[in-house]
């Protein structure tokens, strides 16, 4: 498994285990992903899938205000 695999497989369990919709979590993992792939390091040692997931997270609850408001 790839790192990119694995930030977007955990990051969709992760959300849907809090209730976002799997869409939603799809999206915002493909976020979380873009965000991996843009970033030359981590906000700490070891932090890197926490970041990633705080990303997908925030993009998360824009787009299920969005969904649920249509």
């Amino acid at each position: 498994m790839t790192p990119i695999q694995f930030i977007e497989k955990n990051v969709i369990s992760e959300l849907e285990r809090q209730g976002f919709d799997n869409t939603v979590a799809r999206i915002s993992a493909d976020r979380a992903v873009e965000h991996y792939r843009r970033s030359a390091s981590a906000s700490a040692k070891g932090k890197m899938f926490d970041d990633c997931l705080c990303i997908a997270k925030a993009w998360a609850k824009k787009y299920q205000l969005r969904k649920s408001s249509t």
